[in-house]
């Protein structure tokens, strides 16, 4: 039966919440959550609270690679837990400041003279995080460097960058971000980057900056050639939580980005959500919202549905922050509990026009959280009806779909900031991942630690192998089959070298041809 007006403006009143300081206020008042969840939870609750203070006093929080977790240390040096590291954090942020300040004043300037672009090549954690940021706070019109990305090993994809800064590569700004400085993916966009540097004739190492490991091969290829400069990524700050560090703060202040503000946000929301109290606490209250809805066993989705275009790309940044961090067989007493939250999202009110429907008539499988923002833009707006304006039609269509939705019984969280800000994007990027690492308490899981990725690493590495042995083999047995490939050099996995073959025949400059037979896989491979 459905709740009437009343009840629902009881409710509404009940579970509405605002944190002025923070600019934010979370309502949970269309998840259908019973009266006793908070009561009832409040044990599970203060051991996560508990086990997130230990972290953040630095503690081994992952344990399976034997590392502190400080991410919340860089909005907060003073939480650092030795002086020795403080000094780390505080050193590489001035750094940055002045390097980026350097840059903007042409005291550092490339070939062609004051740098006006930035290329940035990392993945995963080094690309997601600083291209959400790029999106959310760029002013084209204003920027000190117009931002591009490397974010993945498809040369067709880096080509296409390419060709939109190749008349200005003697203005660019190349950023290189990997802590191991061995992540296959950054290494081919460093080479290709710096490839065409060279056929352009200059000299990449006078427009390249690392942000890596001490002592990585990154590190010391950058030492080697001299670099413009180089920024520490410390083993304790994760990809997916290594916005507040140089990974994200380098290009953001070389944006032109007013990276202090966007720490003062961060900071303020990580002072909030240490309150021991669900209702003070609005990362707690997300957490809590994610336990209930997919009964602490990841049951439901999480949809993204930001109603602004500048946090479009917060849906994919999730994606990393909270499938990586809560996808997990094991928990930390070794059962198996296979858990997980899968997040997708776009935009509103594009989803009116695409998957609305589904989440209105379809699966129930999932929950909603809505983002609103109050301020539609700086400056007049241009009225579109009689008194109305395009942010308010933007606004109504938020209204309407979570209505639309709750009435069939879909349940949804809503977030609602001032405005999207350097302040306001670090408060997000901070109230997500301290839910994160409260929920991963609930649950009893590793949040800090990825061993899928790095299997799926291994398994790239050994196909890359398999291809230089079937290689290897064309180069003295031409019009061999796959059968005979796999028998030749020892390899039962007949079904990866048959798509190895196929990709290398359709790439000519790879020198592989194809003879046809009866059926595909009686078909003959020659390297001419």
């Amino acid at each position: 039966m459905m709740p009437t007006s009343q009840q629902l403006w009881d409710r509404f009143k009940t579970f509405y919440s605002e944190f002025p300081a923070i600019g934010l206020s979370i309502d949970l008042s269309r998840m259908n959550f019973p009266d006793d969840l908070f009561s009832s939870m409040e044990p599970r609750l203060q051991r996560a609270f508990a086990a997130m203070s230990a972290l953040e006093g630095g503690a081994i929080a992952n344990p399976d690679e034997k590392r502190m977790v400080g991410h919340y240390w860089l909005r907060n040096p003073l939480l650092a837990p030795s002086p020795e590291l403080r000094g780390e954090i505080e050193t590489t942020f001035a750094g940055i400041k002045s390097f980026a300040a350097k840059v903007h004043d042409a005291s550092i300037a490339g070939a062609r003279g004051r740098f006006t672009t930035l290329l940035v090549i990392g993945i995963g954690g080094s690309a997601l995080g600083p291209q959400f940021v790029a999106n959310a706070l760029g002013k084209p019109a204003s920027d000190k460097l117009e931002p591009f990305f490397f974010d993945n090993t498809d040369p067709d994809g880096m080509e296409k960058v390419l060709a939109r800064i190749s008349r200005r590569l003697g203005k660019t700004l190349c950023v290189v971000i990997s802590k191991s400085g061995g992540t296959q993916e950054t290494r081919n966009g460093m080479l290709i980057a710096k490839a065409a540097y060279q056929k352009a004739g200059f000299e990449f190492a006078r427009h390249a900056v690392a942000v890596t490991g001490t002592g990585s091969k990154l590190d010391k290829i950058a030492e080697a050639d001299h670099w413009l400069a180089r920024f520490p990524m410390w083993d304790w700050v994760g990809g997916r939580t290594s916005e507040t560090s140089a990974v994200g703060l380098l290009p953001a202040a070389l944006q032109g980005i007013k990276i202090d503000d966007f720490l003062r946000g961060a900071k303020a929301c990580d002072d909030l959500t240490r309150i021991n109290n669900v209702k003070a606490n609005p990362a707690a209250q997300l957490a809590l919202m994610w336990y209930y809805i997919g009964n602490g066993k990841g049951a439901k989705d999480m949809v993204i549905l930001p109603y602004k275009d500048r946090l479009e790309l917060f849906s994919r940044y999730l994606q990393q922050l909270v499938m990586e961090s809560l996808g997990k067989e094991l928990d930390l007493d070794g059962h198996t509990v296979n858990q997980g939250i899968a997040v997708y999202g776009n935009k509103g009110s594009t989803d009116q026009h695409a998957y609305i429907q589904q989440l209105r008539d379809g699966l129930n499988n999932f929950f909603v959280t809505f983002i609103s923002v109050l301020r539609d833009k700086a400056g007049k707006p241009l009225f579109v009806d009689d008194g109305v304006t395009s942010g308010d039609f933007l606004h109504g269509f938020l209204l309407g779909t979570r209505q639309a939705l709750h009435e069939k019984g879909r349940e949804s969280v809503t977030l609602t900031l001032t405005d999207v800000s350097p302040f306001s994007v670090g408060v997000l990027i901070a109230l997500f991942e301290r839910a994160v690492g409260l929920y991963a308490s609930l649950i009893n899981i590793n949040a800090y630690h990825q061993p899928g990725v790095e299997a799926g690493k291994k398994a790239a590495t050994a196909v890359i192998a398999l291809q230089q042995k079937t290689v290897q083999h064309l180069r003295t047995n031409p019009g061999s089959t796959v059968s005979q490939i796999a028998a030749a050099i020892g390899q039962s996995d007949a079904e990866t070298i048959f798509k190895i073959c196929e990709h290398l025949a359709a790439n000519p400059d790879r020198n592989v041809t194809k003879k046809p037979g009866p059926t595909p896989f009686e078909a003959t491979y020659r390297l001419s």
